[in-house]
């Protein structure tokens, strides 16, 4: 008698992107769950299963959009869950799943292992464990130093136990580039404070260009000629984009008496930085972004499109895809057969990636315009107060940017829009994320045809 063999159990394989998607997509789910639990609201209060999941969803794609004002709607239990999220979104999954490991004395697998090169965008296994660690000490030392900074200003105007509690909110929010707060107004009232401007706005853009950048400046800041070109290329674009659009900013808002107009001229050029500063993902701000001119909103939008760098807690882009962008179109005026930069030449298949990149993220911000057009109709033919085809647009460059800055149409979005921005938040931090460290990584095999080649009209 000859029994059956039994087959051996499947097990359910995934790869590292979509271990990536589910990872968020899970955070995000327990989170609003937790914040929909009358434990994580004020007394009295109580908000939609949709809202408590957009809430989670912003916090942990560290957007900053918010539908309810965190500090009126949420306990000290409910803000703290976000900051965890927050904190969460900002290390990403693998990072935090690789902690777990390392505090329980676990060996991390070579699969594991792939899965955190692949989340980390490393571009090689070498080291990994080692380079999760380190992310990890540079992120708690960085926010240390925010929240004791912060916490000693606040210090000098309110109680001890508040202003703790504040810098410690703040600086962690401000370093994973989140935007959420808890005073109610963002940082308008301290748009006549250049010190909680400035650390915030460090905050920001240290958590923004990435652990890459900052580790290598940190090693070579005795001997500048030994930087890498990509530290070299982030550190420049940056700068610029920061440089730029605080000039075209000034200039734009400087007589606006409902942003820059009434300050002193001083007060003027540190909220003029730092709102060039903020859109690169920050999502703060220090005079109201819905009373800035037409002019400085497209500016605006512009930064939030292009946000951080590769390896950041921003979203957006990316400094070097939009770097790429430029270079493309140098090499294209000029003539040259290469693509060169800082005495370099930059193979072809990353200029495949930077337009692959920009033309999906277009398409996501041209999708969820339309859509927004028609779903928010209502309120864009409100006599009293009136949606503008700009704020909607500013709506979804802000959700797929993670950048969380809005011109107050976010609490008036109706359910639908609700869960469009909630998917565009989600698409901004997973999708332009897996899709970028995936292709890094990918290499398909060369075609054995070769076809004739033909050319087409261009322009």
């Amino acid at each position: 008698m000859y029994l059956p063999l039994r087959s051996p159990k499947r097990r359910l394989s995934f790869t590292p992107a979509q271990v990536l998607v589910l990872g968020f997509a899970g955070l995000s789910f327990v989170g609003s769950l937790l914040l929909w639990a009358p434990f994580s609201q004020e007394p009295g209060r109580h908000i939609s299963y949709l809202d408590a999941l957009f809430t989670a969803t912003s916090a942990t794609c560290v957007n900053g959009l918010a539908v309810v004002d965190t500090a009126s709607q949420f306990s000290t239990t409910g803000e703290l869950i976000i900051l965890a999220l927050i904190q969460a979104g900002g290390l990403g999954i693998m990072t935090l799943s690789a902690l777990m490991f390392m505090l329980m004395g676990k060996r991390i697998t070579l699969r594991e292992r792939l899965m955190m090169q692949e989340a980390l965008g490393s571009f090689s296994i070498a080291g990994v464990v080692r380079l999760t660690r380190n992310i990890i000490l540079t992120t708690l030392g960085i926010e240390a130093v925010g929240v004791l900074l912060l916490a000693l200003r606040f210090a000098l105007e309110y109680p001890l136990a508040k202003a703790w509690y504040w810098g410690l909110f703040l600086g962690i929010s401000a370093y994973n580039n989140a935007g959420f707060d808890v005073t109610s107004v963002s940082l308008r009232s301290f748009s006549r404070d250049p010190f909680v401007l400035f650390v915030i706005g460090m905050l920001i853009t240290l958590g923004g260009i990435g652990y890459m950048v900052l580790e290598d400046l940190w090693r070579n800041r005795h001997r500048r000629d030994n930087l890498s070109l990509h530290t070299r290329l982030v550190v420049r674009v940056t700068l610029w984009i920061i440089g730029v659009g605080t000039l075209l900013l000034l200039a734009l808002e400087w007589g606006n008496p409902n942003t820059f107009g009434n300050l002193p001229w001083y007060h003027k050029i540190v909220n003029a930085w730092f709102a060039a500063v903020t859109p690169r993902s920050g999502g703060f701000e220090s005079v109201p972004t819905g009373m800035m001119l037409d002019a400085s909103l497209l500016v605006t939008m512009i930064i939030m499109f292009v946000g951080a760098s590769p390896g950041g807690t921003g979203g957006g882009i990316k400094t070097t895809t939009f770097a790429m962008l430029g270079l493309v179109v140098r090499k294209t005026a000029r003539g040259m057969e290469e693509i060169q930069v800082m005495d370099r030449q930059l193979p072809r298949d990353l200029v495949d990636k930077a337009l692959t990149i920009t033309v999906i993220v277009l398409a996501l911000v041209i999708t969820g315009t339309g859509i927004l057009l028609v779903t928010e109709g209502p309120s864009m033919r409100d006599p009293a107060h009136p949606v503008t085809f700009i704020q909607i647009l500013f709506e979804v460059i802000s959700a797929v940017g993670n950048v969380g800055l809005s011109t107050g149409l976010t609490p008036r979005l109706s359910p639908i829009g609700r869960v469009l921005i909630i998917v565009m938040m989600f698409i901004g931090r997973v999708g332009p994320l897996t899709m970028a460290t995936a292709l890094a990584q990918r290499k398909s095999a060369r075609s054995p045809l070769h076809y004739p080649e033909d050319r087409v009209m261009i322009g």
